[in-house]
């Protein structure tokens, strides 16, 4: 299968926790994923990134994300509160958005699916885990599934 596509969609993870986001990183390189992955730390971040607003001005040091992986437990403003915002926006709405975060609990689920996320993945708890979780993540989402065009 043609994945030279592949290296031009960027992951945008809203994740608050650090080390959460150095595992992320090394799993993504582990997965042998091209992707280039960026980061914001909260909702608010993510908000602001995805309009082009403050630190995120520049769509060069922004590119628009082909996907979100999205925490639901963030500081200043929750990824609940984020994904009703950027579902609410035309512009950004149809990027997909996999919910990656520790909760499990069926309340969590049926909001985020409600809300109008594409996925909803518990965070591994073992870094080998967490590899498979990229590993299908970049098979399924840059080889199987046909995203919407990027356009900036």
């Amino acid at each position: 299968m043609d994945t030279s596509h592949r290296k031009s969609i960027t992951i945008l993870m809203a994740e608050d926790d650090p080390d959460d986001r150095l595992l992320a990183q090394e799993a993504l390189a582990e997965a042998h994923l091209l992707n280039e992955l960026r980061f914001v730390e909260d909702g608010q971040e993510l908000i602001d990134y995805l309009q082009r607003q403050g630190n995120y001005a520049n769509p060069d040091s922004a590119p628009r994300p082909g996907l979100i992986l999205l925490d639901l437990n963030m500081p200043r403003k929750t990824g609940r509160e984020a994904l009703i915002e950027i579902k609410a926006n035309p512009t950004v709405r149809c990027i997909p958005i996999v919910v990656l975060t520790t909760s499990k609990a069926e309340e969590d689920i049926l909001r985020s699916y409600n809300l109008g996320v594409n996925s909803f993945i518990t965070k591994p708890v073992t870094f080998d885990a967490l590899v498979d979780v990229m590993k299908i993540l970049g098979r399924y989402w840059f080889e199987i599934v046909v995203l919407p065009p990027v356009a900036d």
